[in-house]
């Protein structure tokens, strides 16, 4: 199983996070798209593009843009083309009608004929920016089925009169609740592929079949295997037999991974230096081939590429949409390394094994030399693929255990991202969930920093810690379904278990102890209580990293119970859980963390199925209840993401001589843009 990385923070809890960062309503802003040579102040510019439903949209700025050279400027530009003409492949990816509904969803949105004076016509639009939202039918976070609030005649009176089409089943899918019900199902007792709706299966193949393919296949004693199924949606051929249909030029999505091809063609050639353009050559050659050990061998050339002000993601990547953990979704981010705050934080990659060696974890499970790793923050330039619209902050990549333990990783905090987070208004979160005027005021002071640092020890220090035991398997293949879940746990902890440690004071990271005490009250905060309101009443929970804080917080509360490290306080009616004893608690974390190491490196299914299962999964339906009653009134979408720049070539005869930043404002506009210029696999 690979390291997973992304970790998301719901755009209201961020908001609590950084409210240190400052920052308004950035309501003085007109309509009217900002010049990427005058970037808008933070007084000028307007993060808060719109919210409907559960979603708020927010903008994002490329600081220091007009710092760079023409040559990098044309670097970002090809690597953001490339990106989005992969778009198409999340789409795909995520259930097999998308496409056919999004080209419906677009005919339908474009034309004049469409009855804009219908009743039901902000209902179908709002409908539609959500799947635009989440690349498909499917809610990006929850995985369930997005409701369709109109009705079927309206439905057929829009698709008639604008020339829209739509197959019998694609309407079934959109407007029958129960058809295709979950994007990616969790639960072992429902048949983690039978009751899943991602186009990563054929619909006919179970979950016993993709078992024994891959028992066959995999060589356990293998210590530098390739990425089993990454790349390729596993299909049966003419006799019924499994075989893996390759996502590559000339094969399975074809015609856009050409185009991706065409635009990191076009990057490595104006690279910023050798390392830079070898990598992305070899990625050229993995998306020409597909072969997976030209993935491996990418990987290591991009881990190896450290220099230079520009990097990316890019490729099948993440495994989350996989139930079964082999197949990667695709997804781009363009990045720009901001050298202030990287420098603030090379504390971290300096003494990455001294965290290493000082973990709670067994000895025979801490790496005796931490390779590698590098960390840096940085400023997104543009995003595409599962990316986008909802992106991570940090990641820490490659996923390949072997790679990262022998040729390290790179993790990166996405920094003008947080910072556009921290700028979209809060709706008075701290008011109604923290109890008290000294908790407030300590998340004032210190809860930007914190949140921070708590990014940074869970990418560059969490993932990169700790070590399988010899011939056992990789998580994905002794851990299934939870290995997620348990990774992401990991992470989260080591972060936790330092970030009440003297030792970061001592390296300058930060002014107290009192840092660390304010990601304990948020952690503890959002792992018992603010993240249910992002699922429906009635409801367990499956998504991966929402498993995860619920596990960590409820173990610690339970087994500080006698001692009342953690205190559940119920107040005129409403809840709040205090930490009481940071220090036992700071012990109850590295106990945890000691164990989930263990059923890691060990391949522990049935302790790590426990542990999800008894405490990460199940909801207190009362405790529910009150928390979306209470976050209701405050009005304020738990879901965030993001309306990308748009990068704009200036040309002089048939040669860029430089690339401009728009802004665009409104989000429906850039989604349909983005179906106009890089629809490649729906034509």
């Amino acid at each position: 199983m690979k390291n997973l990385k992304l970790l998301f923070i719901p755009a209201a809890i961020l908001a609590l996070i950084f409210t240190s960062c400052g920052g308004g309503d950035g309501s003085q802003a007109d309509n009217a798209e900002v010049d990427s040579t005058a970037v808008a102040s933070e007084a000028e510019f307007n993060y808060l593009a719109e919210q409907f439903a559960d979603i708020k949209l927010i903008r994002y700025q490329i600081p220091g843009w007009e710092n760079l050279s023409a040559k990098q400027k044309e670097l970002i530009y090809y690597l953001y083309e490339a990106g989005l003409s992969g778009r198409d492949m999340i789409w795909d990816q995520n259930y097999r009608h998308n496409l056919e509904i999004r080209k419906a969803l677009e005919t339908i949105l474009t034309s004049e004929a469409a009855n804009r004076a219908s009743a039901e016509w902000e209902t179908f639009e709002t409908y539609a920016k959500r799947v635009f939202f989440s690349n498909g039918i499917h809610h990006h976070y929850s995985m369930a089925k997005i409701p369709a609030e109109f009705s079927a005649e309206f439905l057929d009176e829009l698709l008639a009169a604008t020339g829209a089409k739509l197959s019998d089943e694609a309407k079934k899918a959109i407007l029958d609740p129960e058809f295709d019900a979950k994007k990616v199902n969790l639960d072992p007792n429902l048949g983690l592929i039978k009751g899943s709706a991602v186009n990563l299966y054929a619909p006919d193949i179970t979950e016993d079949e993709v078992n024994a393919y891959y028992k066959a296949l995999i060589d356990t004693n293998d210590t530098e295997p390739i990425s089993y199924g990454l790349n390729s949606r596993m299909e049966r051929d003419a006799d019924g037999n499994l075989y893996e249909n390759v996502y590559k030029s000339g094969g399975l999505y074809g015609a856009a991974i050409d185009k991706v091809a065409y635009w990191l063609s076009k990057a490595a050639d104006v690279a910023e230096n050798k390392a830079q353009g070898d990598a992305l050559r070899l990625l050229v050659e993995y998306y020409k081939t597909g072969d997976l050990e030209k993935w491996d061998d990418y990987n290591i050339a991009w881990s190896s590429a450290t220099e230079g002000d520009i990097d990316y993601i890019q490729g099948f990547v993440e495994v989350y949409n996989d139930p079964k953990g082999y197949r990667g979704s695709y997804e781009s981010i363009v990045q720009i390394k901001d050298f202030e705050a990287s420098d603030r934080m090379k504390v971290l990659m300096q003494n990455v094994q001294w965290f290493e060696d000082n973990s709670s974890i067994m000895d025979e499970h801490k790496k005796d030399t931490v390779k590698g790793v590098t960390y840096k923050v940085v400023n997104v330039a543009g995003e595409a693929g599962d990316a986008s619209p909802s992106t991570p902050i940090g990641v820490n990549l490659p996923n390949a255990n072997w790679i990262r333990a022998k040729h390290g990783s790179k993790s990166v905090s996405l920094g003008n991202i947080v910072h556009a987070y921290a700028q979209a208004p809060s709706s008075g979160f701290s008011e109604e969930f923290i109890r008290t005027e000294e908790l407030r005021a300590r998340s004032k002071e210190h809860g930007g920093l914190a949140g921070k640092l708590h990014t940074a020890l869970h990418e560059v220090v969490g993932h990169a810690s700790g070590k399988l035991n010899p011939g056992v398997g990789t998580p994905k293949e002794t851990l299934g379904s939870y290995a997620s879940t348990l990774e992401e746990g990991r992470a989260d902890l080591v972060a936790l278990y330092y970030l009440l440690d003297p030792k970061l004071v001592e390296f300058g990271l930060m002014p107290s102890t009192e840092v660390g005490m304010a990601e304990y009250d948020s952690y503890i905060r959002n792992g018992m209580m603010l993240q249910l309101r992002r699922i429906e009443a009635g409801e367990s929970i499956e998504e991966a990293h929402m498993r995860n804080r619920q596990l960590v917080a409820s173990w610690a509360y339970e087994k500080g119970m006698e001692e009342n490290v953690i205190e559940k306080v119920v107040e005129d009616g409403k809840t709040f859980f205090e930490v009481r004893d940071y220090e036992k608690l700071r012990v109850i974390f590295g106990e945890l963390l000691k164990e989930i190491q263990r059923v890691k490196s060990e391949g522990d299914y049935e302790a790590g199925q426990a542990l999800v299962e008894n405490y990460g999964v199940k909801v207190d339906k009362d405790l529910h209840e009150e928390v979306l009653a209470r976050a209701e009134k405050l009005n304020s979408a738990p879901y965030g993401g993001f309306v990308n720049p748009r990068l704009v070539p200036v040309m002089e005869g048939d040669k860029i001589s430089d690339i401009k930043v728009e802004y665009p404002e409104v989000f429906l506009d850039q989604m349909l843009e983005y179906g106009e210029n890089y629809g490649f696999l729906n034509k």
